[in-house]
């Protein structure tokens, strides 16, 4: 493996370590059956060691490409120094975990994570609880048997970091500052870091630029996670612009030309799903087999089990959203929720 200009005309997931700017470097690593393909890690040169941007999913592939990359980069995975993880999800932190284990690195995570990673170590809890409770609570109570029986990771696989960020707040990192910045939606405890002095923003899976991220997919979902995930963007909006660097997909230009984009087609899914539950939809399975989905227009019968369970938690979200904004009319019967104009 060789150190190489990153292209974001090219396959992004390619294997490879591309740089970004001086002392910056992309690295794609895998994921197993997933629709992503590959979770983008940064790696920043810091003195005589790295440190990471995110961490990647704990399987043998991205363990062996992060081992490839290092030694790209002329290091070794001992002299990663820290991973700044911008969220709690398995693609981003468990790979960190398991180089910790072997290598003492620090981690840090945004604090608002601290009762999702808490439930994902409860032994006690069986696999998909959360996921199981937005089900039935969006009247998907027949999509529960294809839910997975258990899951690849166990309790003993999540550990807490060795320190909770408490955005906002400052990083120095190789003769530059990071800060980070809470940006709660896609999870709880979603941070991003902006390197304000290159104009470069480490946006996680806050703002992607070809797919819109999962809202609220996590084991202690949030109070209101589409809206929390609304003002996040804006958040954005009130910063300086910067190029783009994304966990999934190409470096892009712009934060605020995506972010504008996702503003959009939320507003615009909000008057649909509206205007279904106006037509007769009255819980969020019945509405989202009524609309169409991805980017390519799908039907939900056309989803695979996984993306059909997403479609009803993203539905419900925007649903519950509406109720929040007073267009809906929210009740719930026997732990199912129903929605009216």
């Amino acid at each position: 493996m060789r150190i190489e200009q990153d292209d974001p005309t090219a396959d992004w997931t390619a294997t490879g370590v591309y740089e970004v700017v001086e002392g910056l470097y992309r690295v794609p690593l895998p994921m197993p059956s997933d629709g992503l393909r590959a979770v983008n890690i940064y790696a920043l040169r810091d003195g005589d060691g790295l440190v990471m941007i995110d961490a990647g999913w704990r399987i043998p592939e991205a363990r062996a490409v992060l081992d490839k990359a290092v030694s790209a980069l002329g290091h070794e995975l001992g002299d990663v120094r820290r991973f700044l993880v911008t969220h709690v999800h398995r693609d981003h932190y468990t790979l960190g975990v398991q180089v910790r284990r072997e290598f003492g690195t620090h981690i840090s995570l945004g604090i608002g994570e601290r009762e999702s990673l808490r439930l994902s170590q409860d032994a006690a809890r069986p696999p998909f609880q959360t996921l199981r409770r937005q089900l039935v609570q969006g009247g998907a109570a027949e999509l529960l048997p294809r839910l997975p029986t258990a899951s690849d990771l166990l309790p003993s696989d999540w550990e807490d970091p060795d320190e909770w960020l408490q955005a906002p707040v400052t990083i120095p990192v190789g003769g530059h500052v990071l800060d980070a910045i809470a940006t709660p939606g896609h999870t709880r405890g979603h941070v991003v870091f902006a390197d304000d002095a290159r104009e470069l923003l480490f946006a996680g899976d806050h703002v992607l630029p070809h797919i819109t991220p999962s809202i609220g997919l996590e084991a202690a979902q949030g109070h209101s996670p589409l809206g929390d995930y609304l003002h996040s963007l804006r958040l954005l909006l009130n910063r300086p612009d910067q190029r783009m660097l994304p966990a999934h997909g190409p470096i892009s230009p712009s934060v605020h030309a995506r972010v504008h984009e996702l503003l959009a087609h939320h507003a615009q899914r909000l008057d649909e799903m509206a205007a279904v539950v106006a037509a007769g939809a009255d819980t969020a399975y019945h509405t989202a087999q009524r609309v169409l989905w991805t980017r390519r227009g799908r039907a939900f019968t056309d989803l695979d089990a996984m993306n059909s369970r997403l479609a009803v938690t993203e539905t419900s979200a925007h649903l519950d959203l509406l109720a929040e904004q007073g267009r809906l009319r929210r009740s719930e019967v026997d732990g199912v929720r129903h929605y009216q104009v």
